[in-house]
């Protein structure tokens, strides 16, 4: 049975750091896309990175720069380092996998698998 546990999420302030963690189970995060969203209340979910294959990697104009994501393949897990925290980043954040390679990485419709979430929040 494929899951997706994410954690790590939290409040922090801003200019602070977190970093999210993508447990997956069930399946092998190799030659697969694996992509971090966000959703805040009322809005979209937006993408805003993506991994294939622990080296190819994708980021959100929002967030290039600011954030990091990489891949652990013997723990089978995905991490979202973000740093430098702005309150518009406070949303549920969840992570998706796809059965092979994503041709949008960070379009939601490309993902098959999605975990159930963890809350950021970033304020003073």
């Amino acid at each position: 049975q494929v899951q997706l546990v994410e954690s790590g999420g939290g409040s922090v302030q801003p200019g602070g750091s977190l970093r999210l963690s993508c447990a997956a189970s069930g399946f092998d995060i190799t030659r697969r896309s694996i992509g971090w969203f966000r959703q805040a209340p009322g809005e979209e979910r937006e993408g805003v990175a993506a991994i294939y294959d622990g080296f190819a990697t994708y980021y959100s104009a929002s967030v290039k720069g600011r954030f990091t994501i990489s891949q652990d393949n013997a723990k089978n897990t995905v991490y979202l380092q973000m740093n430098t925290l702005k309150p518009e980043d406070s949303a549920m954040y969840y992570c998706a996998a796809k059965r092979g390679v994503a041709s949008e990485p960070l379009k939601s419709r490309e993902y098959n698998y999605w975990g159930q979430g963890t809350q950021v929040t970033v304020s003073s």
